[in-house]
């Protein structure tokens, strides 16, 4: 018959392994921090250092002292005969030099290496100057005797006693010089002080427009970075190929079409008078089609013939969309370049019209070609997915063979084309028919292990490779993005703006997608009970939840900007950053100073009105 055990002694083995096991946990972690100390070399012996205290000092009272107030100051300057080493013989007495009901008693020679006391009467009151020994044959050639300023006292009198040099002996006559200098008038902001605020504006602005452009781009791709939204998302392997062979045919089509339209409009646009009506009639002519192309109410559901037609129309208004864009870019640009001409207090407002038509005449090409990537993949999508649902699943799993083998063979084809690009490798058998042999292998890989009609999670694929792509983005710091738009663009604060826009967009799109991750589903599920389609969904059941805590975000995200606006300018990012790292590097701690006070007001201020605006709108 077992014995059995006690239960206090159960509870007694059960406190002391506890113990051991809590000792056992302090052990290693007292062992990672004494590795640490090893490893960040933790030395107090350098603090201690008489030469790091007297550093210490100076630069906090430097930095306690900002360059913000400057007077004017009114300089004289006197000049007293002096002998270094005395010479043979008698030197005739020299008289105190007077200048200006000014006196100064200064000895007439001196030894080398030794010690005189000067004097001075009559000088403005709390005045301050310096001493300088000038040899006669080289007048610019000064060496300070005084270390430091001297100040002269509320009467008018200052004495000062100086070393000599042992290395500046000469027979000929050397100078004594005195330079006082006196304020003069009331206190005015310093030209560092105006430069701070210069670049203080500067480094707001810079964070205004890196968060607006990055608020533009993350939001579209917080849907995409949402679990709850992609998740659903399912569809059949045919749709999935002919939506990704889709995409790059459309983009060039896209980019062939919008060069095609940009050259026509050229072409036309030789005086502002015609970009304008050709801008006027265009858009009267996109309003009207759109119009007919999307009513508000039909009683009857529209037939085949009727469909197509709105399909057909719905392109017109992409291509004289395009074709407009063109023409109102031309018109705002000699729009803008007649004000700056002007060079008015509204010269600005004429570069800001002008750069803009700039922007649209070099991001249109791309926006073309994005959109005629989305329409083609979006119409064989639909054409794919129709065939699934009609076909039987003999035709089904041909056209998957035949689909995904050159939708495979076309992704792997352009990653071999980048790789080429990027890497300059020449030779085709790495670079094109590995990655299509590789692609098509895949591609019938997935086609006959997959069921001809199943349907796929391709929601669930896209947000992984977009959270991916989020992720590697968002582990680079925005200091060294600044750095490769500094290549890019020059130095400036347009290479802070990029750097800072792309860090603002995979950081607000994350906490983007984590809000709408955390939405309540009862909206989501009634919006989809009544037939809506994806787009109605998020616009009826998602945008509603989500707009308090976007805007905070990014309320947010634009003070953090405007913290890191002045770190990317120690790169040449613009900013006060840029400002402030050379007062550093010149060891000006007193300006420096004043770039610091600058940015803890900003950001306080920004801290505060942010504040005050989620307490009121969110």
């Amino acid at each position: 018959m077992m014995k059995k055990i006690p239960e206090t002694s159960k509870k007694n083995k059960a406190s002391i392994w506890r113990s051991l096991r809590l000792g056992l946990y302090i052990l290693i972690g007292l062992l990672v921090f004494a590795y640490g100390f090893q490893v960040t070399e933790v030395n107090l012996q350098e603090f201690r250092k008489e030469t790091r205290q007297a550093s210490r000092v100076r630069v906090t009272r430097n930095l306690a002292q900002p360059d913000i107030f400057e007077y004017d100051y009114e300089e004289t300057i006197y000049n007293a005969p002096f002998y270094l080493p005395c010479p043979v013989g008698e030197v005739p007495p020299q008289p105190d030099l007077v200048i200006n009901s000014h006196s100064v008693s200064i000895p007439d020679c001196a030894e080398s290496g030794g010690t005189i006391t000067i004097e001075g009467h009559n000088f403005p009151p709390l005045s301050t100057g310096y001493i300088y020994l000038v040899p006669s044959s080289d007048p610019n050639s000064t060496l300070a005797l005084h270390k430091g300023d001297f100040t002269v006292d509320r009467e008018g009198y200052f004495i000062a006693e100086i070393t000599l040099p042992s290395d500046r002996d000469s027979s000929e006559v050397q100078y004594i010089r005195i330079r006082a200098r006196a304020k003069t008038g009331a206190p005015h902001f310093s030209e560092n002080a105006i430069a701070t605020w210069d670049k203080i504006i500067e480094t707001v602005l810079m964070a205004l427009l890196a968060t607006t452009l990055g608020t533009v781009l993350a939001i579209p791709m917080s849907f995409l970075a949402a679990r709850n939204l992609m998740k659903d998302v399912k569809s059949p392997l045919t749709s999935i190929a002919l939506s990704l062979l889709g995409w790059p045919i459309g983009i060039f089509m896209g980019f062939i079409v919008t060069g095609w339209l940009g050259g026509i409009s050229l072409q036309f646009s030789n005086h502002w008078g015609i970009d304008l009506l050709v801008s006027i009639v265009s858009l009267l002519v996109i309003l009207a089609v759109f119009r007919w192309v999307m009513p508000r109410s039909e009683e009857i559901p529209p037939g085949l013939a009727l469909r197509l037609a709105r399909l057909l129309a719905g392109g017109f208004i992409v291509i004289i969309s395009i074709f407009t864009s063109f023409h109102i870019a031309g018109l705002a640009e000699t729009a803008g370049n007649a004000i700056v001409s002007a060079e008015g207090m509204f010269a600005f407002l004429g570069n800001f019209v002008a750069k803009s038509a700039d922007i649209l005449i070099t991001v249109t090409p791309a926006i073309g070609g994005m959109t005629g990537g989305w329409i083609l993949s979006s119409f064989l999508g639909r054409m794919g997915q129709r065939a699934n649902e009609r076909l039987k699943s003999g035709f089904v799993r041909i056209l998957n063979i035949v689909f995904a083998a050159a939708a495979g063979t076309t992704i792997f084809t352009l990653f071999g084309a980048a790789v080429k690009w990027l890497y300059e490798i020449e030779d085709p058998l790495y670079t094109f028919t590995l990655p299509a042999i590789v692609g098509g292998a895949l591609g019938l890989l997935l086609a006959f292990l997959t069921q001809p009609k199943k349907s796929l999670q391709s929601g669930l694929f896209l947000y992984y490779v977009t959270r991916t792509i989020l992720n590697a983005i968002r582990s680079v710091e925005a200091l060294v993005m600044a750095i490769v738009f500094v290549i890019w663009v020059g130095i400036g604060p347009f290479a802070g703006v990029l750097a800072l826009g792309l860090h603002t967009v995979v950081s607000l799109a994350k906490l983007y997608s984590e809000q709408v991750e955390s939405i309540l589903p009862g909206p989501l599920e009634a919006i989809e009970a009544t037939g809506a389609n994806r787009l109605q969904t998020i616009l009826y059941a998602v945008v509603p939840q989500i707009i308090p805590p976007y805007i905070s975000y990014t309320m947010y995200r634009w003070d953090i900007n405007v913290r890191m606006s002045t770190i990317i300018g120690f790169v040449g990012g613009g900013g006060i950053g840029f400002l402030l790292q050379q007062n550093i590097g010149l060891l000006n701690y007193n300006s420096a100073s004043t770039q610091m006070l600058a940015i803890a007001v900003v950001v306080a201020l920004m801290d505060y009105i942010s504040s005050v605006l989620r307490e009121k709108y969110v």
